[in-house]
């Protein structure tokens, strides 16, 4: 207590000059009306720019969140599109819709969590995996196309050939044909792949869009891939190779969708009791 009294003793002179300053202040405001219009505006000036930087990092916080349910709505629609119509040069066909127990394909969401793309063989590691009903020679898309294959599964992880492994070989076509190919990457650029095995006889053009072929299980038809570059090939040789540029920037990975086959295990099934017989 005695502290405080000699605080006050010592630093008498400063705080009568504040506390008249203040006075001077309040009164100043309280009787000249353009000085109490100019602070009233200087303040919510003040207040109003605080408040519009603590809603900006509010809504930054909440990025996250809002990503992950577009996340979540956007693999619902690609489910929903994948069992309810058949697109035919991007002109959705409607089907019967189907009940729970007649879809055939179902949308798992998972998140990338290392991606290779330096190597002639690359691989991804996404958090998902057996838990989550994520199993191997599953199809993964991004938004912008397709990204590869599982290759193996643990109870929470997999991991995915990426389009980028010299070793990766899917089923491909131009869109709008029914000229298929066999896609794969020759190791150089991160933005290209080959599409293979093109009849010569295929009509094509520079900026044509490739798409999946839907010939196998693991991709349905017509997921994009990519644009037609350039197209090449020998006298000798009665076939194309195309050049492809990706829609997806194979670099750069984030949310990615597995595609499940509900049908797989019975399609397997007819198929190896056919060439058994």
């Amino acid at each position: 207590m005695q502290q405080i009294i000699n605080f006050f003793i010592k630093n008498s002179t400063k705080l009568l000059f504040l506390l008249l300053l203040v006075i001077s202040f309040v009164l100043v405001l309280r009787t000249h009306t353009f000085h109490k219009s100019s602070f009233i505006s200087s303040a919510n000036g003040v207040t109003g720019y605080v408040y519009e930087n603590v809603n900006d990092l509010k809504e930054y916080m909440r990025l996250k969140t809002e990503n992950d349910a577009l996340v979540l709505e956007n693999a619902l629609l690609k489910k929903q599109a994948f069992n309810s119509a058949v697109i035919t040069d991007s002109i959705p066909i409607e089907l019967p819709i189907l009940t729970t127990s007649e879809e055939i394909y179902n949308v798992i969401v998972a998140k990338v969590i290392k991606n290779e793309f330096t190597t002639k063989e690359n691989y991804l590691t996404i958090k998902g995996g057996e838990r989550e009903g994520i199993t191997k020679d599953l199809g993964v898309i991004n938004s912008n196309g397709i990204v590869g294959i599982i290759q193996k599964s643990s109870t929470k992880y997999s991991t995915v050939q990426s389009i980028l492994n010299a070793k990766s070989k899917i089923n491909a076509k131009i869109k709008g044909s029914n000229h298929f190919g066999t896609l794969q990457w020759d190791g150089k650029s991160t933005g290209y792949v080959q599409l293979n095995d093109i009849p010569r006889l295929a009509e094509l053009f520079q900026g044509d869009t490739i798409v999946t072929g839907g010939i196998s299980d693991i991709f349905p038809e017509n997921i994009p891939i990519g644009t037609i570059e350039k197209a090449y090939t020998t006298e000798s040789s009665n076939y194309f190779t195309i050049e492809v540029k990706l829609f997806n920037d194979m670099t750069n990975l984030g949310y990615v969708y597995v595609i499940k086959n509900n049908d797989i295990e019975e399609i397997n099934e007819l198929e190896e009791a056919t060439r058994n017989e």
